[in-house]
C-alpha cells in the first residue's frame, strides 16, 4: 500500500514538471497603444506553460507593456461614468482585482474576453490567437 502511494506521488510530480515545461506557441495581435509601443501588430510567441496568466507573466517580462494592459488596482480597471455593478441587467463577469486588465484595454482568447473564460487560469494551447488590445481614445 505504502508503495502505491509512493508511485502515485511520483507520478503526480513528474506530470506537475511535465506541465511546467511545456511549451506553448500562440499567434498574438496587437491594436492602439499596444501596436505602437511594439511597433508591430502581430507576432508568434513560445511560452514555458499552458495557461493564460503563464503567458503573460512571460511577455510581459520580454516586452515592457504591462502597464498599458493590466490594471494593478481596482480603480485602474475603471472609469468614471461606467454603470455601477448592481444596475447592470442580465449576467456579466469581471475578472478578481489583480487580475483585472486597464479601463478600456483586454485580453482576448480566440476572439473572446478573458473574463468570459477562466480569466487568467484559461487554457492556451498552440495555434491560439491572443489580443492584446488597448485602443486609442479622443475626447473632446
Amino acid at each position: 500500500m505504502a508503495t502505491d502511494t509512493h508511485e502515485r506521488t511520483a507520478a503526480e510530480g513528474r506530470d506537475q514538471t511535465a506541465r511546467q515545461r511545456q511549451i506553448t506557441t500562440v499567434n498574438l495581435r496587437f491594436t492602439g497603444h499596444v501596436r505602437t509601443t511594439l511597433g508591430m501588430a502581430r507576432m508568434a510567441f513560445a511560452f514555458e506553460g499552458d495557461t493564460l496568466r503563464e503567458f503573460l507573466d512571460a511577455f510581459f517580462e520580454e516586452y515592457d507593456v504591462r502597464e498599458l494592459v493590466m490594471a494593478e488596482r481596482e480603480a485602474d480597471a475603471t472609469t468614471r461614468g461606467w454603470v455601477k455593478a448592481d444596475h447592470i441587467p442580465g449576467t456579466w463577469r469581471k475578472n478578481p482585482e489583480g487580475e483585472q486588465t486597464r479601463a478600456y484595454a483586454r485580453v482576448m482568447v480566440n476572439g473572446k474576453f478573458n473574463e468570459n473564460l477562466d480569466g487568467l487560469d484559461t487554457t492556451l494551447e498552440d495555434g491560439d490567437r491572443v489580443a492584446l488590445v488597448y485602443p486609442f481614445l479622443f475626447c473632446l
